[in-house]
């Protein structure tokens, strides 16, 4: 049995209702994670970190204890030979490389004013506008930091939020990617899971990325697919017969790119016509069936996984 298949079987026997389940550390290094589940954590953040670096996405880093940051960790955990118990410790985040450095700090500049404006929400307004910017500069810096919004006032409860002024220090966390660049062989995409996998060409997955599903079951694709076409900072067709198929007929529009365009910073296209996996604008949102039929993911991980495809690559999408 093939390494994908042994990893993807492993993944299938994790539901997201038992994976925040599990006995809490008990040894002496895992004091710090005795209240990992209630509330913010730093430790927790600083695992996620050094997971995050690894490309095995919780989604947000936000020091919140979650089924994904349990995932994450056990896969971590399978893929280096060790017990898959999704219990964090000290030794686990030593072993990850340590909580040193983790976080970087900020400083608000012009540019970083100059990157914000308005997000209408009129789609002939959006059309209009020369790019679907960032709307304030705590969604840029949070987006920076593969963070929630939320979560970064709460590292920085002194600053002037949404939009501190220039020269204004921030930390957040540093989520710079530590591992090798290798592109991917195949793609694995658990609807059941909420979550895309990436294997290289020997078969080992290099990958995991949480997403969200189409809203409707007809509209969730199933079998074998290619990816067909790649495209960086893309623009979006609004079709407004899509999303009021009773409306008046009414021209499509072209949203110009950005962060807050409809399908983000990244569209990897998929063979099945009108099908692809695309970054979104509301990270926080992502492990829910709310889509059409693509497969949302948060714009830093649509952005990894962009670098990882190509055209002609395999993705199997499976129950």
């Amino acid at each position: 049995m093939g390494f994908a298949k042994q990893v993807g079987m492993w993944l299938a026997g994790i539901s997201l209702a038992s994976a925040v389940t599990g006995a809490e550390p008990t040894s002496a290094t895992s004091q710090r994670f005795v209240r990992y589940r209630s509330g913010f954590n730093r430790d927790v953040l600083s695992l996620q970190v050094l997971l995050d670096r690894r490309n095995l996405s919780c989604n947000c880093v936000d020091g919140m204890w979650g089924k994904r940051t349990q995932i994450a960790l056990m896969t971590w955990q399978t893929l280096n030979g060790l017990p898959a118990t999704g219990v964090p410790d000290a030794a686990v985040l030593e072993a990850l490389g340590g909580d040193a450095d983790v976080l970087t700090r900020h400083t608000v500049t012009e540019a970083d004013r100059a990157a914000i404006g308005p997000v209408p929400e009129s789609w002939e307004e959006r059309a209009r506008l020369p790019s679907m910017t960032y709307e304030t500069i705590q969604e840029k810096v949070a987006e920076q930091g593969h963070t929630s919004q939320r979560a970064l006032a709460r590292l920085n409860p002194e600053v002037a939020w949404p939009n501190p002024p220039v020269g204004t220090e921030i930390v957040l966390p540093d989520c710079t990617t530590r591992v090798p660049s290798v592109k991917a062989g195949s793609v694995r995409i658990a609807l059941s899971r909420m979550e895309v996998t990436v294997f290289d060409a020997a078969g080992k997955l290099i990958a995991l990325f949480p997403c969200s599903i189409a809203r409707e079951k007809r509209h969730r694709p199933d079998g074998e697919l290619t990816v067909k076409n790649i495209a960086p900072n893309p623009n979006y067709l609004y079709d407004p017969h899509l999303f009021d198929p009773k409306g008046p007929k009414r021209s499509k529009l072209v949203i110009p790119p950005g962060p807050n365009n409809p399908v983000g910073l990244a569209w990897v296209g998929l063979s099945l016509q009108g099908y692809g996996i695309h970054g979104t604008p509301f990270p926080e949102q992502i492990g829910r069936a709310e889509s059409k039929g693509c497969f949302r993911l948060a714009n830093w991980n649509a952005v990894r996984f962009l670098n990882l495809v190509e055209p002609g690559l395999p993705v199997v999408v499976e129950e």
